[in-house]
């Protein structure tokens, strides 16, 4: 078992960083109730979230559409004029549940009561990166969404085969067109790589074995769904990480996910992501060794590592370079507001780097300080004046839709947000006192005093301001939203 963290350290900073790096942050209000909490019960509220009730439900879209494929193949078969005419408008609804999509997430992550899920469908989604930009079918995407929800926190075999089973996936990596006699090794070489095992951990003969033994996977394109074609299945003997059978697709995967290996690579992977720092070796040995003792089951693992003394180390307290979708969500929690209309923030996600559904390859998002660079900060920037104002920089605003027919649905989904009402933020008291307020907006925001540079900059913006409006308290929202402090969590 991991080293405990001593009940006497167990208080409001040890519960703002849970909450921040299980989930996206919270209001100082959510913050004080998980704090008010022995560290177990604050750990298991986050952990065992399944018994809560979903206010969620699918988007009306979200179901098989037994006309698409038919719709596909009547693509196809029209004049070259009535194609293009036809596949403009398959894309611009697929577009519009994207967006839709994106939307009903983004609500999911900032409003939802089951934190710690959406994380880790966060985390699967760049784990799995699969893009819309090659699967073109936004129920797919939602179907994929919805099983890293359902099996994010279930045992790793019985994920990574769900995932390698997905639709979505299987369009993806073109294990839908691998064939007994040209077996595609796209999916395999991946399951190995950057799924299962990581980098020099398998030979190019067990990726051409297992490419083989996945054979006669495929879609079911009426259904959307995934099918086995006998048929297409080599059912020859293969050997793959020097184990020799008839195997078939299954039978490799979850011979992968069972390994050692397969064990140190996703712990770290995890262990990175919510810590912040790749683990040292002999921690990542540990925390496969538990991986294992708890059966390859990601909820009781990470029960065990939230509790850890190690998980709230003083140099991963405050240290990571918050995501795009961390920074929106977590911004917005704090400021207790409604998160940007859809396209806007869709756009904003985009310009900082992080576009859901759209990962910028198979190896999805690097993460950590690839997040920051002069163009992202500068979006960052922006956006922390658009939360405040309500108004959009013209270089952030979503593309105009070309075609007339669409200006006044696109001119309500654009519309402007508005501008942040600061009174629910401070009491009448802090409203009145620069003191008071500067104090009470960097414990919402940043859970610890401003720096000293930052601090006397904000000082001087109301030195020559008496008595503050809201218009003053919003500039002072934006400049705490703007400092190096903000970009971390």
């Amino acid at each position: 078992m991991l080293k405990p963290l001593p009940a006497e350290r167990w208080n409001h900073a040890a519960a703002t960083h849970l909450l921040a790096r299980a989930g996206f942050g919270g209001s100082p209000g959510s913050v004080a109730r998980l704090a008010a909490q022995k560290h177990a019960a604050a750990v298991d509220s986050l952990v065992h979230f399944d018994p809560v009730k979903d206010p969620f439900p699918p988007p009306p879209w979200a179901q098989p559409d037994p006309t698409r494929a038919e719709r596909l193949r009547t693509y196809r078969q029209a004049s070259p004029e009535k194609r293009q005419e036809l596949q403009r408008e398959e894309r611009r609804l697929q577009q519009d549940r994207l967006l839709s999509l994106r939307e009903w997430w983004l609500q999911r992550m900032t409003l939802g009561p089951q934190p710690l899920q959406e994380k880790l469908a966060l985390f699967w989604h760049g784990h799995f990166a699969t893009s819309m930009e090659k699967v073109r079918d936004a129920y797919l995407m939602w179907r994929q969404n919805q099983t890293f929800r359902e099996l994010g926190a279930a045992t790793w075999p019985s994920l990574l085969e769900a995932a390698s089973k997905d639709p979505a996936m299987l369009i993806w990596l073109d294990q839908a067109q691998s064939r007994r006699s040209h077996p595609n090794e796209n999916f395999a070489r991946e399951l190995l790589e950057l799924f299962a095992l990581g980098e020099g951990h398998y030979s190019e003969k067990d990726v051409a074995e297992a490419a083989r033994a996945l054979t006669g996977w495929s879609l079911d394109a009426s259904r959307q769904s995934f099918a086995f074609r006998p048929r297409q299945h080599d059912p020859g003997s293969k050997t793959v990480l020097d184990q020799t059978g008839p195997w078939k697709g299954e039978d490799i995967v979850r011979q992968v996910a069972t390994s050692r290996q397969s064990s140190l690579w996703i712990t770290g992977k995890l262990w990175y992501f919510f810590a912040g720092q790749p683990p040292a070796t002999a921690w990542q040995q540990q925390l496969a060794d538990r991986f294992h003792a708890h059966g390859q089951s990601f909820r009781p693992w990470l029960r065990e590592i939230f509790l850890s003394e190690a998980f709230y180390a003083t140099d991963l307290v405050r240290a990571q370079v918050k995501s795009p979708v961390q920074w929106l969500v977590g911004t917005v929690q704090a400021l207790e507001c409604p998160l940007p209309p859809a396209p806007a923030s869709s756009q904003a996600l985009r310009l900082l780097g992080q576009d859901l559904f759209a990962p910028p390859n198979v190896k999805g998002w690097e993460g950590g300080l690839s997040w920051i660079n002069a163009s992202s900060l500068m979006n960052r920037y922006q956006l922390a004046a658009y939360l405040v104002s309500g108004e959009l920089a013209p270089s952030a605003r979503p593309a105009r839709a070309t075609n007339d027919m669409n200006r006044p649905r696109r001119a309500r989904r654009n519309r402007q947000a508005q501008a942040l009402r600061v009174e629910p933020l401070l009491t009448p008291e802090e409203r009145r006192d620069p003191e008071l307020a500067i104090s009470a907006l960097s414990r919402r925001l940043l859970g610890m005093p401003l720096g000293v540079a930052q601090r006397r900059s904000i000082d001087e913006f109301l030195a020559a301001r008496s008595p503050l409006d809201d218009a003053d308290l919003r500039h002072v929202i934006r400049l705490i939203l703007c400092t190096p402090e903000f970009q971390l969590t």
